[in-house]
């Protein structure tokens, strides 16, 4: 059982709890609770809980504090109109003793008041008048009132169950302990069916197979009643498909489709067989409409009253025919219950039968009521007619706070599926009944959703209903727009409820949900439930402010909440905000990543959050980009990787963060293990900086990845770095970019590439290299045997360089990507490149943009991909080949079968040579994508290549 505490109103986190100590104190220095009170569901097991308590209680296994343990169920108190305390008592327990409970004065009592939500009349705390006196006899509600309150019995402990909307009848203030009964999860669920189906294990594969599938059913069945129903109904089913290709009995896609099945398992017939029916099946279906006729009415208006037990007197007064209780049909539906009342007491098997037969007593009796079928009487509408009922039961089920009739709507909404019309046409319901009204009744429920209304249960409940319904639209326009990142168009209340009804029962939300752009603080607080679904969540650039994170706080601290991953970039968080989110931290035992880049949380937020992760054990990754967090944060985060084993990942990007912090990072290295990636760029560590991580490097063995571009680090600092390099075994991926690395610090960037053997990407883009850092750099790459990435792009490299280069790629056997854009290696350098790749057999990428690459360079490199079997991407955009370059190229194509991506963009091609390249399309089938654009061919040109390529390469993507 999953529990959560609360004391005069003061929530706290959930937790589980067992039974034995449902009773007992949580802490050393609490009590124990008086009033308690455990909420669940229909059919989740309240009822069977407090059977297996008193059972265990009884043998000692449990409540070994309390002397007495007296249960009772507010369907034995509704045969009462008025009692006193003492007589409630006397009456249920005779062996207590004529002096109530003044025997058991000195000892500790429990008494269980089970199913608040049967008690029939609502109890009203506000104007219930004080009673102390335990022999005056006061109304059972007012007596209930008075036994919470403690003006009666006040040292007897009381234990409450209810299902939620109910228990907010009691206060919270007057409540010492909340639990709630969770339901089954995964393994559960999947036992419980087990057990329906020991012998059959297709029949358990196939049944099984449709509940994963289906996560609305899935859902469902995490309630224990629902799941015997649900696993009943598809055997039925399954047991009597013809095979797979059988789409007449093919698997129930809604609730009313589940239900229906259940229906024709229950009549035990399935309608009509090659045109006829039979005596036995013509005289089920007789039966079945005649107990719509009866239980339907007695069901339909119990779900008015709130009424969902009944005694013999109710079962007269709507005409039930008592011998119908003893049939079959019947038991499948209506079961008889064990009170203390010599009046025998009946209710539905669950729930939601009541609402599936009360809904087809009143899908059926609209067809002929004058009346309003909620009030019976008074007032006679001049326009009759299904859609007039129809109408009035969503202004019901809408009005409805509790939403007690929102799942009596689906039903009636999904009785007019022409599905389910089929599955009961001739049994439950006439052929074709009100199959005409489908589009209205869509439109009905559309209107529901008016312009002023917030994002609540019953706005959901419209989406089940037209799902029902099998009107789909509005959540496919939804879900299509979030995955094309458009929902910030859609801004209506439609929109708002049928997105929290795809957050609840879409896979595809569930597994991320991209609300980036398009959410403010009122529609995310509607949204809260929903969200406990979702495994990822992208809240990116929604302007979120502190508020908000307390709210998020809430749900991440849930015992329940499902969030593996949140993004949160790109808003208006402070430290106050990033103060709620480090406390949800402290509980949470889902969240793995979060993202708070570019929001203002600054040291105090960055302290909170490093406090956080010193407890934490579940954070995985953190990214703290862009929050001018400075060294004092850095300084926080340091302090908590000396105590965090769990944080693979932290991104610090952006943070002003000086020599100082690098220097606590650096110490915090020496110690954690953890820590795989740290992205450390866009600060000002320095060259000191460099050196105390470099110093870390040395004794760290778990840092596989350490990015410091744009750091103000020069040749100093490179050669601390690479020091370290000649030892540390286990970093992968170093980005120096945008630092001030000359031809002195590339021969100790050389030196290190020659020694270490782990390093398998290396940034070197935006320095000062020249041909003389260059050229040391290729001789590195000669012997290295480890590289496989290498960017150099940017670095005022030329001619002489690139052939070092070319020279060093006809040996070295590892490396599958190069760059060397914007970089002025001309003809001479692209010719040298290209004698590299006619003997090279791994490079797969080689990046050339803007390179002084003219038609001879282009020549030499079209000879080479004739001959070249491994480079799948070249990228030459924005050189100068012109058309002859092209044909060279194009000659290349014709034969070359490795190349996957072209990128000629912007070489003055004209339309000849984009001809060209067309044209030599229809011989290459494996290129898939090809950039032309900025060649100068208009319009009409491009519309002509694009119709060109398109049939020459259908499989390729063009971009002109």
């Amino acid at each position: 059982m999953a529990m959560v505490e609360a004391t005069r109103g003061g929530w706290r986190s959930a937790r589980t709890i067992a039974l034995n100590r449902l009773f007992l104190p949580l802490s050393r220095v609490s009590i124990p609770p008086r009033i308690s009170i455990t909420i669940g569901v229909a059919g989740v097991g309240k009822t069977t809980l407090v059977r297996d308590f008193v059972c265990l209680w009884a043998r000692g296994q449990v409540g070994k504090d309390f002397s007495l343990v007296l249960p009772l169920t507010f369907r034995d108190l509704n045969t009462h109109e008025k009692l006193s305390a003492d007589r409630l008592i006397r009456s249920f327990f005779p062996h207590v003793g004529d002096s109530g409970l003044e025997a058991a004065a000195l000892a500790r009592v429990l008494l269980i008041l089970d199913g608040l939500d049967e008690c029939k009349t609502p109890l009203d705390f506000s104007n219930t008048l004080a009673c102390t006196d335990p022999k005056k006899d006061i109304q059972v509600d007012h007596l209930i009132t008075n036994i919470i309150r403690g003006n009666l019995f006040p040292e007897v402990s009381v234990w409450v169950t209810s299902r939620p909307g109910a228990a907010g009848q009691i206060p919270g203030g007057l409540v010492d302990r909340m639990t709630e009964i969770r339901g089954f999860n995964k393994e559960e669920i999947q036992a419980c069916l087990e057990q329906m189906f020991p012998e059959d294990q297709v029949l358990l594969d196939w049944v099984l197979s449709q509940v994963w599938a289906n996560r609305a059913l899935y859902l469902m069945c995490t309630i224990p009643a629902f799941c015997r129903l649900a696993g009943l109904a598809l055997g039925h089913l399954c047991r009597h498909r013809r095979g797979p290709q059988d789409t007449e009995l093919s698997p129930p896609k809604t609730l009313c489709e589940l239900y229906s099945w259940y229906f024709r398992m229950a009549l035990n017939g399935e309608g009509q067989e090659k045109g006829k029916m039979s005596p036995r099946i013509e005289q089920l279906a007789h039966s079945g409409r005649k107990m719509v006729g009866t239980l339907g009415r007695l069901a339909f208006h119990g779900l008015v009253k709130k009424k969902y037990v009944f005694y013999e007197p109710d079962l007269k007064a709507f005409g039930v025919d008592l011998a119908l209780l003893q049939s079959t049909l019947c038991g499948c539906f209506l079961q008889r219950e064990e009170t203390l009342s010599p009046s025998a007491a009946y209710c539905f098997t669950h729930l939601s039968l009541q609402e599936f037969v009360g809904a087809a007593y009143y899908y059926s009796a609209s067809k002929r009521a004058i009346f309003d079928l909620f009030t019976e009487g008074g007032v006679s509408w001049p326009r009759l007619g299904f859609l007039t009922h129809f109408r009035s039961a969503a202004q019901r089920a809408m009005q409805a706070e509790d939403g007690r009739l929102d799942v009596f709507l689906r039903f009636l909404s999904g009785l007019l599926s022409p599905r389910v019309n089929a599955l009961l046409a001739g049994s439950l319901l006439a052929p074709g009944e009100h199959q005409g009204s489908r589009m209205q009744v869509a439109q009905i429920l559309q209107d529901c959703l008016h312009p002023n209304m917030v994002v609540c249960a019953q706005a959901v409940n419209v989406l089940h209903c037209l799902h029902e319904l099998q009107h789909t639209e509005l959540a496919r326009s939804v879900e299509e727009a979030m995955q094309s990142g458009g929902l910030a168009r859609l801004t209506g209340p439609q929109h708002r409820a049928a997105l929290a009804y795809l957050l609840q029962v879409s896979d595809a939300c569930v597994q991320e949900a991209n609300l980036s752009l398009c959410l403010s603080q009122g529609v995310l607080q509607s949204l809260l439930p929903q969200l406990l679904y979702c495994q990822s969540l992208r809240l990116d650039t929604n302007q979120f402010q502190d508020p908000v994170m307390e709210l998020l706080g809430s749900v991440l601290s849930g015992n329940d909440c499902r969030i593996q991953k949140i993004s949160l970039a790109e808003n208006q968080i402070s430290n106050k905000g990033a103060k709620a989110l480090a406390r949800s931290l402290l509980v949470n035992r889902s969240l793995t990543t979060l993202d708070l880049r570019s929001n203002t949380i600054g040291p105090q937020g960055a302290k909170a959050l490093a406090d956080a992760l010193k407890i934490n054990r579940t954070l995985v990754f953190l990214s703290l980009q862009s929050n001018t967090i400075k060294d004092d944060g850095a300084r926080s985060i340091a302090e908590a990787l000396t105590a965090n084993r769990t944080l693979s990942v932290i991104h610090l990007q952006k943070n002003t963060i000086g020599p100082v912090g690098a220097q606590k990072m650096a110490d915090a290295l020496k110690q954690n293990r953890s820590l795989k990636e740290l992205m450390f760029s866009s600060n000002s560590i320095g060259n000191k900086g460099a050196k105390a991580l470099a110093e870390a490097l040395k004794v760290n063995q778990g840092l596989e990845t350490l990015d410091l571009q744009s750091n103000s680090i020069s040749d100093t600092g490179v050669a601390a770095l690479m020091g370290a390099l000649c030892t540390n075994q286990t970093l992968l991926s170093l980005n120096l970019r945008e630092n001030s690395i000359s031809p002195k610090g590339a021969q100790d960037l050389a030196r290190a590439l020659c020694t270490n053997s782990t390093l398998k990407n290396l940034d070197l883009t935006a320095n000062l290299l020249h041909d003389e850092g260059a050229q040391a750099i290729a001789v590195a790459v000669r012997e290295n045997h480890t590289l496989m990435s290498l960017h150099l792009q940017w670095n005022f490299i030329q001619a002489s360089a690139a052939k070092a280069l070319g020279q060093a790629l006809q040996f070295n056997r590892s490396l599958i990507s190069l760059d060397l854009q914007e970089n002025a290696i001309g003809d001479e350098g692209a010719c040298a490149v290209a004698g590299a790749l006619k003997a090279n057999t791994v490079l797969t990428s080689l990046y050339l943009q803007v390179a002084s690459i003219g038609a001879l360079g282009a020549q030499a490199l079209g000879e080479a991909l004739a001959v070249n079997r491994t480079l799948e991407i070249l990228d030459l955009r924005g050189n100068a080949i012109g058309v002859a370059g092209a044909k060279a190229l194009a000659n290349a194509l014709k034969v070359n079968s490795s190349l996957r991506r072209l990128n000629l963009q912007e070489n003055s091609l004209g339309m000849d040579g984009v001809i060209c390249i067309a044209t030599a399309l229809s011989g290459n089938h494996g290129i898939q994508h090809i950039n032309l654009q900025g060649n100068h061919i208009g319009e009409s040109g491009a519309r002509m290549i694009s119709e060109i390529i398109k049939t020459n390469a259908p499989l390729c993507t063009v971009e002109m």
